[in-house]
């Protein structure tokens, strides 16, 4: 039996960052003070075990950007760096036109509020109906270079 190898070129979780787990941490004084006429011995332990079920939560559900083995993965979608033509980066500006009023109907979008920068992916398959992907990313550069370095 032999092992397979994979060659991860890219990955990326798009996790949100601390400033938005700190503003949620608004919720355990919140908490507290709704569970304090209920149990008073409760309200610190409930509050703090929220926090921890919706930071959980968010982790979760936080998708992951991947190149591995010629494939491009954002999320649950999946597609072959072969099937990838233009790759075009987008600043903050460019991204919030791209999923704004410059969007097509028909694109894939792996887009994520905390995230201001990312990648416009050109689809060049012909039987797919999807112009193309705008996949937002904390590191474009390095997401563009690794598609890159699939392709050859």
């Amino acid at each position: 039996m032999t092992a397979q190898t994979t060659a991860v070129r890219f990955r990326e979780r798009l996790l949100p960052g601390p400033a938005f787990f700190g503003a949620w941490l608004l919720l355990i004084p919140a908490t507290a003070l709704i569970m304090m006429p209920i149990e008073k011995s409760l309200a610190i332990p409930v509050a703090v075990g929220l926090y921890i079920v919706v930071a959980l939560i968010f982790v979760a559900l936080s998708p992951v950007i991947e190149v591995r083995d010629r494939t491009l993965t954002a999320g649950r979608a999946r597609i072959s760096v072969d099937l990838i033509g233009e790759v075009e980066p987008l600043g903050s500006d460019a991204l919030r036109h791209a999923i704004g009023p410059g969007a097509d109907a028909r694109n894939f979008m792996v887009v994520r509020g905390w995230i201001h920068r990312g990648l416009k992916l050109e689809i060049t398959d012909a039987e797919d109906p999807t112009p193309y992907w705008i996949v937002t990313s904390r590191k474009p550069v390095a997401l563009a270079e690794a598609l890159q370095a699939a392709a050859k």
